[in-house]
Formats: C-alpha cells, structure tokens, sequence
C-alpha cells in the first residue's frame, strides 16, 4: 500500500512500513536476489564502541559473544544467573538473535566475582575488564556488519558495482523494518497512543518505542520525497544541515553553495524526528517538512511526548567489500550508530530485505525521554 493511500483508523495515510513506499538509491542497478539469515552465522554483528574500558574504576565490562539470543533475553538471563537488579546492566546498543554479535555489557564492579557463575548455550565471554562509567544507549560509534548472502551464484560483481555506489553518493539513511514490528504496524499504534493522551496497558517504555516508530515513519517520508525530487545529495533553502568532519549543525541559507558541498560529501540534510524540544524547519525545507505530516494525517502536537531530534538523511559506507563464494557472496561495511545494515543491503539485492523477521530494533542515535 502507498503511503499515499487512505486506510487507517484515523482516517489519515497508510502508517505501515512498506519498502515499496521508498525509493533506492541505485534503482537503474540489477538486484542479485539471494537469501541471508539462513543461519545466525551468516549475518555477524560487531560492535565499535565509542571508547574501550580503561582497566579501572567501579563498572565491571564484558566483551561478549552470542548466536541464537537478543540482548534483553542475555540481559535478562545475566542479571537472573547473577542475582541482581536488571536495572545495575549498562549496554550501547541492542542485537537481535537472528545473528552473530558481539558488544560490550556493563554492571557494578561489586558482582564482578558473580561473573564465573554465568552459562548459557551460544553465548562466550570474550574479555573481562572495568571503566569508570556505566554503558549507556548510544555509546558506540557504529557496527560492523558481514553478511552471507545464498543463492546468488555469480552476482559478487554485480553487488560490488551497486556496492561502489553507495559508497561515491552515500547511502539513504531509512529506518529499516524492526523498527516498525512483525507486522509492520508500529507506527499505527503509536498514533493511537498520541491520540488517546498515551493510556493504554503497554508500560511507558514499549509506548515511547511505539511513538518512536512513528516519528521514524515521518521521517522516513520526507527523505523518500527528497530522493523523488532529487534532492538526496543536495540542499534547499531552511535545511537543516551536519558537517560529516566535525558534527557541526547549521541552517542552510546559500542552497546552490551547500549543495556543491554536499555533493563533495561534506555535510548532508538533517530530517526531524518531531518532538517538544525540536523546532519545525522554515522555507523550502520548512514547507517539505509540513507537507509531509499533512500527508500523513499528522501534527506536530502529536508528538508533544516526545523530545525529538534531528538525523542524517545520508550516510557514508566504511571498509565496504564484496567476496565471491561458491552460492552467492559475502558483503561486509561498517556502518555509524542508529543506521540500519537493512538499507544497503536492500540497495544490493533489491528484495524487500527483513520484512516479516522478528528482529530486535536497533537503536543508538536518537535521544529518549
């Protein structure tokens, strides 16, 4: 269904996730087809923290590796196994079970001894050392991620050339489908929460993820406009805008000298997550931003429980390659925090990637209450 279309309880536009809705990047490259998640082993996570323990101080951290679990069930199952309060664990980032990952986990130094108690089946402690501060959602530079991809004998070039496309032009920072639910409806009951001033039976955390996947659905939409308007490595006047060097935020006033810029890859639109604390833009940019939410059916007030923020539309591939094997390929790139491995590889086998898997939803960039 178009995000266009009429359909939900609200009488505004279809709230589902649906690829079809999005427009690639690449559209004039072949996909190679293929199938990935076969088995964990075939999508491997790692995880790049944004600072190593330093070997002091009262925060024991472990480097773990685990097939076969998310992160709440090893959470879970660690604070169970060593008898404290699940609120003492600190994490950066969260991994779903369809995988390989590894990352670092937190916990007061005062359970350290516990730690030789823990097992569980498809989980190996890689490393064991202490930091001065408690891992915090978002304390991670990006992940790596090497993905196996069958029955797509013979197309390792063909995925390398689309591949190298991404990297020159920098790659659509969509949300991918674990943001939206099994069924693809997140975004739906996140209206239905805003609209009935947040009651419902859900707790207070599953209700602000609801909303946030509306937020990701808004999105989502004015950076599908910007690709249909080719507008995707370019700027127009109220953008706001972010210098990929330093981080630095700025609003777009000379549009033709940004967009010089941004086709060099040095800075990239910003679009909103909307919320109390986040201005709506003004201008050309101002008015994609309104027309958005109106084809939505939605307001700005509706996200009045949420802080919002503002994220990349575009970001850069590192250390990307591409590795022939006998029944398909391996594709490997790191990726910063908050992005969704998802979006390249939709881009490479142009299949709607992930649609369906129950997947833990990333997380990492944008700011909570």
């Amino acid at each position: 269904m178009s995000i266009l279309e009429s359909g939900s309880d609200f009488g505004s536009a279809s709230l589902r996730f649906d690829w079809n809705d999005l427009p690639l990047l690449t559209p004039q490259q072949p996909g190679t087809g293929g199938r990935i998640r076969q088995s964990p082993e075939d999508f491997r996570v790692f995880e790049m923290p944004l600072y190593l323990p330093s070997g002091t101080g009262d925060f024991t951290y472990v480097h773990l590796e685990k097939t076969g679990h998310n992160t709440r069930f090893l959470l879970e199952e660690l604070a169970r196994q060593l008898e404290f309060d699940f609120k003492h664990l600190g994490v950066a980032g969260l991994k779903d079970r369809h995988a390989v990952t590894r990352q670092w986990i937190s916990f007061p130094v005062r359970f350290e001894s516990r730690l030789e108690r823990f097992s569980l089946e498809g989980v190996r402690v890689l490393e064991v050392s202490r930091h001065a501060n408690r891992l915090g959602i978002g304390h991670l530079q990006g992940n790596r991620f090497e993905v196996r991809v069958r029955g797509a004998a013979g197309q390792a070039e063909q995925a390398a050339q689309t591949l190298q496309m991404t990297l020159q032009q920098g790659l659509p920072n969509y949300f991918g489908p674990q943001r939206f639910g099994l069924d693809q409806r997140n975004a739906e009951e996140g209206l239905r929460l805003v609209r009935n001033n947040m009651k419902g039976k859900a707790n207070i955390h599953v209700k602000r993820f609801l909303v946030s996947a509306l937020q990701s659905l808004v999105f989502n939409t004015f950076l599908a406009r910007r690709l249909e308007r080719g507008i995707f490595a370019a700027m127009i006047t109220g953008d706001m805008a972010k210098k990929h060097d330093t981080g630095g935020v700025f609003q777009v006033e000379d549009a033709p000298l940004e967009s010089l810029r941004a086709m060099r890859g040095e800075v990239s639109a910003l679009g909103t997550l909307p919320g109390r604390k986040v201005k709506p833009m003004n201008l050309e940019a101002g008015a994609l931003e309104a027309e958005v939410l109106a084809a939505l059916g939605l307001t700005w007030e509706d996200f009045s429980s949420r802080l919002g923020d503002r994220r990349l539309t575009r970001v850069f591939l590192k250390n990307a390659h591409v590795t022939a094997q006998e029944d398909g390929y391996e594709i490997g790139f790191d990726l910063p925090k908050g992005s969704f491995a998802t979006s390249v590889l939709r881009e490479v086998l142009k299949t709607e990637v992930d649609v369906g898997e129950d997947l833990e939803p990333e997380q990492g960039e944008e700011k909570s209450d």
